[in-house]
């Protein structure tokens, strides 16, 4: 196995078993989505905003993991179908993995 796997494999542990808390904490949760323009008529805005000032950034050579992350956790909020939701949702998560892993490999380097 990759250092690369076992780098992910470590981080979705993490995630895990902060689930597994979370759990414990709250109990299961069933809660309404929440998001698309009936939610929060200013998502789609918001999305759009987030999508250019990612891209913008990037053309500017000053792109980061926050303007990754934001424009997608803004993309999830403005979507109201579930099944899209849920793509948009999965694709946050996994910037958010991706930014784990640089920061892992930063501390790894340093250590």
């Amino acid at each position: 196995m990759t250092l690369h796997r076992v780098r992910q494999l470590k981080i979705v542990d993490d995630v895990l078993n902060e689930r597994d808390a979370q759990d414990a904490i709250f109990g299961t949760q069933d809660l309404p989505n929440g998001t698309g323009p009936h939610y929060e008529p200013e998502a789609v805005m918001y999305a759009d905003a987030y999508r250019e000032s990612c891209e913008q950034a990037f053309r500017d050579g000053l792109g980061t993991f926050r303007h990754v992350f934001l424009e997608e956790v803004f993309e999830a909020m403005a979507e109201a179908d579930p099944a899209k939701l849920r793509a948009e949702l999965i694709q946050a998560i996994a910037v958010g993995v991706k930014w784990v892993e640089a920061i892992d490999r930063a501390a790894e380097v340093e250590a």
